[in-house]
């Protein structure tokens, strides 16, 4: 059984030295959240184009992930890194889209992983961060809200592996900048519930192959 560390929300806000509004600037929070299908309503998601919608309503990140920063001299901090839940037990090499956890009545799917962005290196304060975040290949999880709830930090995790083709979220970062993917990995990322915007891409690609 997995254990929910943390509850984060942010509002919008500057990052010092950076222009746009954001709402990465996430922070713990000591009581019970509603999430519904959107993700946390009173959690601010600015950037649509990239950040919300149906496929990445949730990002959780790993407390075993953040034990391997702590060792790189990255801060432990629940919310460093923009994310919405802090679990503790899988890690990001071991999720797999179609991942499910249930967390009192909220039940989320894993659809993606997390993306660094211009945003992310400006919180972190670190120019080089988005290459250092790729390096590490510790994306966390976007999820997906099957059943909304209310959660809360200290509650059990019931973590349900997804049955079919495992398609971790690591592997797919792995090929964030490569533009010639692997057809045997197209093909086993269409055959799992990977968000929308990444189906249509890669199934496009395999039909131009055909």
């Amino acid at each position: 059984m997995a254990k929910l560390l943390a509850v984060c929300i942010g509002k919008a806000e500057h990052i010092e030295g950076y222009r746009p509004l954001t709402g990465i600037n996430k922070r713990p929070v000591a009581r019970p959240v509603a999430i519904d299908l959107q993700g946390i309503a009173e959690d601010a998601v600015l950037d649509r184009k990239h950040h919300g919608g149906n496929d990445q309503a949730i990002y959780v990140y790993f407390q075993g992930d953040y034990d391997w920063w702590a060792q790189d001299g990255v801060a432990n901090t629940p919310g460093l890194f923009g994310e919405n839940l802090v679990i503790d037990g899988p890690v990001s090499a071991e999720t797999a889209i179609g991942d499910r956890y249930q967390i009192g009545d909220c039940l989320l799917e894993v659809a993606y992983h997390r993306t660094p962005c211009m945003t992310f290196a400006a919180k972190m304060g670190d120019k080089f961060w988005v290459k250092r975040f790729h390096r590490a290949n510790r994306p966390g999880a976007y999820c997906r809200v099957l059943q909304p709830g209310t959660v809360e930090a200290g509650m059990d995790v019931s973590v349900t592996p997804y049955a079919g083709e495992r398609v971790t979220v690591s592997e797919l970062m792995a090929f964030d900048t490569t533009k010639n993917i692997p057809l045997d990995f197209l093909r086993r990322a269409v055959m799992t519930p990977i968000r929308e915007q990444t189906r249509f891409k890669y199934e496009t690609r395999l039909a131009d192959l055909f």
